[in-house]
């Protein structure tokens, strides 16, 4: 438990540091994949190649701030070297099965090193989890070997 503790800071630093990484390649992938649907003049399902292109861009954007939200959880919690609360949990969860589905999907679509670099990021983001979940209980709460306050747990009393 004591190589989990010290290493958890510099795995959610790390997990961070890809994370932004990564939302700036998304950013820069949907800028790219925007100006060749505008040139193209590409449409879909008679959409206009212009909401094609904006559309690309504004997803791309969103999902980079995602990514950066994320990123900054996991420095917020690496610094203070606390568990992320209910929300930032949740988002962090998602973003974890959010890597889990497109490292499925990126086996068929653009190979195995793109799978590898997903099951990477999916497996920062989950020993991340792993490591403050378990510090939250032990920690701030207590358990029966180290209660909290170093208050000697009651005697248990027969009835």
């Amino acid at each position: 438990m004591g190589g989990v503790t010290v290493a958890r800071r510099p795995v959610a630093l790390a997990a961070a540091v890809v994370l932004v990484l990564e939302a700036c390649g998304i950013v820069l992938l949907n800028w790219i994949l925007s100006i060749v649907v505008d040139r193209q003049q590409m449409s879909l399902a008679g959409l206009q190649p212009r909401a094609m292109s904006a559309g690309s861009w504004i997803g791309g954007g969103v999902f980079g701030l995602y990514l950066l939200f994320c990123a900054a959880v996991l420095v917020r919690g690496a610094v203070r070297d606390r568990a992320p609360g209910g929300f930032a949990r949740i988002c962090l969860i998602s973003c974890a099965v959010v890597h889990g589905v497109l490292g499925a999907l990126a086996v068929g679509l653009a190979g195995w090193v793109a799978f590898l670099a997903m099951m990477v990021v999916l497996g920062l983001l989950v020993l991340t989890l792993l490591a403050y979940g378990e510090g939250r209980t032990g920690d701030a709460r207590g358990n029966a070997e180290n209660p909290p306050n170093g208050v000697p747990p009651a005697a248990p009393t027969s009835a």
